[in-house]
């Protein structure tokens, strides 16, 4: 199986970039990157983090060598991240239902609501069939519940 990030033998000189990459990068679920949120600013390219007047980059091809690597490792944690997605796509299926079809209703195990069978890890997560009386939304529906499950 070949390494989503394959760097030869020094794949761990890497780690630092691949740190970098993640942090720079836009997440959805936080509407920014991870170094903005934490520090209130953009992160500045690990090229550039020493000063000019503080030290002379000398080699040329490190630079060149960073910023290639520093390219390419956003490529390659999304084409893993894609693979990974593909995977778990292949189970899912969306699930639409019409009024009148039965359905199974999951519930959870929480205290203070009614015990279906057996306690603990051994409680059923869905009861019924229970009748689809309406659809309220794109994924919600009301159901025809008996009296001793009104609260749920």
């Amino acid at each position: 199986m070949q390494n989503a990030l394959d760097f030869g033998n020094g794949w761990e000189r890497y780690l630092p970039l691949v740190e970098f990459s993640y942090n720079k990068s836009y997440h959805a679920s936080i509407k920014a990157t991870p170094f903005k949120v934490l520090y209130g600013r953009k992160c500045r390219s690990p090229v550039c983090w020493a000063e000019v007047r503080d030290v002379q980059l000398t080699e040329l091809e490190i630079i060149h060598e960073t910023t290639k690597k520093i390219v390419q490792i956003p490529q390659r944690l999304q084409a893993g991240s894609d693979r990974q997605r593909s995977y778990a796509n292949v189970r899912r299926k969306p699930l639409e239902f019409q009024v009148g079809d039965r359905v199974m209703l999951k519930v959870s195990p929480r205290k203070g609501v009614i015990q279906f069978g057996k306690r603990g890890k051994h409680n059923p997560r869905y009861i019924g069939p229970f009748k689809i009386l309406k659809r309220v939304g794109p994924m919600a529906y009301t159901l025809e519940l008996p009296e001793e499950l009104s609260n749920v």
